[in-house]
């Protein structure tokens, strides 16, 4: 892998929930399985939003409106930087050590307006979150590089 449909980025935290609707927490490392999304979180399961990641560029974006937020906070399982997620097509493939992943989806409907919505009247999430399946499982953790392909 190593050509012009190809952005490299970095892993920043790896974050897991046990129940929908709050924060996840940051972790050492995340184990991913295929067809099914993070081990032990709550959003896993066979659909095609098994796995969500954020830029750290859109955390930045939400703290210059002065909100106190890190990893995780919006419930996102994987914060990258060096790659603005949310430009990326539907079909990127996305490769961290063994794993692979593929962006099914980019943004979401916000469920009934998070806290973060209600505090500031906006969110990142919606708008530059995005979602993927596993199709093959492995073990990611911070410092990980992440090779994004996106499709022909």
């Amino acid at each position: 892998m190593s050509g012009r449909n190809e952005l490299v980025g970095v892993v920043l935290s790896v974050n897991i929930s046990k129940v929908k609707g709050v924060k996840k927490v940051p972790q050492k490392q995340i184990i991913l399985v295929e067809d099914h999304g993070v081990l032990n979180d709550a959003h896993a399961g066979n659909w095609h939003r098994q796995v969500s990641m954020l830029s750290k560029s859109s955390i930045d974006k939400a703290r210059s409106w002065g909100l106190d937020v890190s990893f995780g906070d919006f419930a996102e399982n994987i914060t990258v930087d060096g790659v603005d997620v949310w430009k990326l097509p539907l079909g990127t493939k996305v490769y961290i050590n063994d794993a692979i992943l593929e962006v099914t989806q980019i943004g979401k409907e916000c469920h009934d307006r998070c806290a973060i919505a209600k505090m500031v009247g906006k969110c990142v999430m919606p708008v530059e979150g995005i979602f993927l399946r596993v199709l093959k499982g492995g073990t990611v953790k911070p410092n990980d590089r992440v090779v994004f392909v996106l499709p022909e």
